[in-house]
């Protein structure tokens, strides 16, 4: 059995990597839950709220300004100016449990072991147990020698093929949504490079839209049980439709304007 001070030692060699902007709302919370950790890079794209300040308060923290370029290629970037080879990722709004870090610091460190752990949402200051947001497993723990993020725009993962794969229990807290005015933004944000991302690559139409919008509702709000969840479970599957509608109908419009273009 590992002492605390070994476990202590094991969690100096892990950086934990987040990206920022505008996130002086959990932000205290979130980097207090880091302190175990020797080096936390704040990877900020733009914040324009307390953000910066907040941060520097946290001796172990790093804070690095930069463009942000795509989810995936930003999370690389943050991975790529940690100091060690260790990279948890987390987002400006996820709080990593003490049970969490205790399971991450018994860990044998297999560089070809990437580590997954439950995420539970928040909305509306409720556990949200419905429409597909849980137990909402993330790989977020890898070693940036063997793996990295893909280079999606949005939707990014970390590639995890031919790579061991090591369920942890412990879960993190995700507050993901504080308001209906975050789901517009996000939504907006999301469909916005979902287009970038697919533009002359992947057909779109109207009816495609429609028909991606009405089958997230149903997989939400029914197969996934969002019915159950009350005003939160119907706002979310909405949300879900909304934010598949605008995909595909920015995709065809982004698609259209190539085509003229060519043309």
């Amino acid at each position: 059995m590992q002492s605390i001070k070994e476990r202590d030692m094991f969690l100096q060699d892990v950086s934990v990597t987040i990206l920022a902007k505008n996130s002086e709302k959990y932000l205290k919370e979130v980097l207090k839950a880091l302190t175990s950790f020797g080096e936390v890079i704040l990877y900020d794209t733009g914040s324009r709220d307390h953000t910066i300040e907040i941060a520097q308060s946290f001796s172990n923290v790093r804070i690095i300004q930069a463009e942000f370029i795509g989810f995936g290629p930003t999370h690389n970037m943050a991975s790529a100016a940690a100091k060690n080879n260790w990279i948890l990722s987390i987002d400006s709004d996820e709080i990593v449990t003490p049970e969490l870090i205790k399971e991450i610091a018994e860990q044998t460190a297999d560089i070809k072991t990437v580590f997954s752990f439950p995420r539970h949402n928040y909305f509306n200051g409720k556990f949200i147990r419905w429409c597909g947001w849980y137990p909402d497993r993330q790989i977020r723990l890898y070693n940036k020698t063997k793996t990295k993020f893909s280079d999606d725009q949005v939707h990014e993962a970390i590639i995890s093929e031919s790579m061991r794969h090591v369920a942890l229990k412990a879960p993190i807290i995700h507050y993901s949504y504080g308001s209906i005015a975050d789901f517009l933004s996000k939504m907006q944000s999301y469909s916005n490079l979902f287009a970038c991302q697919h533009r002359g690559k992947r057909k779109s139409s109207f009816g495609k839209a429609l028909s991606h919008g009405f089958f997230a509702f149903f997989k939400s709000y029914i197969l996934k049980r969002g019915f159950l969840g009350g005003y939160e479970g119907y706002v979310i599957s909405a949300y879900n439709a909304h934010t598949a509608y605008y995909k595909y109908l920015k995709l065809y419009e982004a698609n259209c304007e190539l085509e003229k273009y060519r043309n």
